[in-house]
């Protein structure tokens, strides 16, 4: 008859093994998944590791020899979103607290707060994507996506003539979503950079 600290003896390592080879093939899964199909699901900001983005702002309106304008007492939660009409996409990729994505080669749909609709391909096309199919003056919003590496790159052509570098990396296992962002309005005489994270909604 085995007692049962000579079944232990046999049988821990055993476990062990199983439950070591479970985590090494959990990782092993998760690595092999591609951009496309981690960055699918919806995203919610995530404050404490973010960025913020006025303070972003305000950053490169006085290193551009601007005055920022806020003041030291002024914290009023999202002070420079609002500009004209040509930034709102701007607005929407650097203050928006929720992102869901959707993804079917060789297209992205991007869906901000208020529903607001992001659409752009992957497959080289240039100048046939909006947001919100919206345009003022002549001008359209357009981006483009492509990947490098485990990243979605994503250059956008705002309306108001202004560029926009926006890459996409997904860490933590799936869970958390990192966009490395470089804004520059029209009117701006500096870029904007900040970095945003983003939390998996269970």
């Amino acid at each position: 008859m085995i007692n049962s600290h000579t079944f232990l003896k046999r049988w821990l390592p055993i476990c062990g093994f199983f439950s070591i080879s479970l985590g090494v093939d959990f990782i092993v899964t998760s690595a092999q998944q591609s951009i496309q199909e981690q960055i699918v699901g919806e995203w919610i900001i995530n404050d404490d590791l973010s960025d913020n983005t006025d303070d972003q702002v305000e950053a490169a309106i006085e290193a551009s020899g601007g005055d920022g304008g806020r003041g030291f007492f002024n914290r009023q939660e999202d002070f420079y979103r609002g500009g004209p009409p040509e930034h709102e996409l701007y607005d929407r990729i650097s203050y928006d607290d929720i992102l869901t994505i959707e993804y079917s080669d060789p297209e992205f749909r991007f869906t901000y707060e208020s529903n607001y609709i992001r659409v752009f391909h992957t497959d080289g096309r240039r100048r046939r994507t909006t947001a919100n199919d919206f345009y003022e003056g002549g001008g359209l919003d357009w981006s483009e996506g492509n990947f490098e590496g485990n990243s979605l790159v994503v250059e956008a052509r705002p309306r108001d003539g202004g560029y926009a570098l926006e890459t996409y990396t997904v860490i933590d296992r799936g869970n958390r979503l990192r966009i490395d962002m470089f804004i520059e309005p029209l009117s701006f005489g500096e870029p904007i950079e900040l970095v945003r994270f983003f939390d998996r909604k269970d």
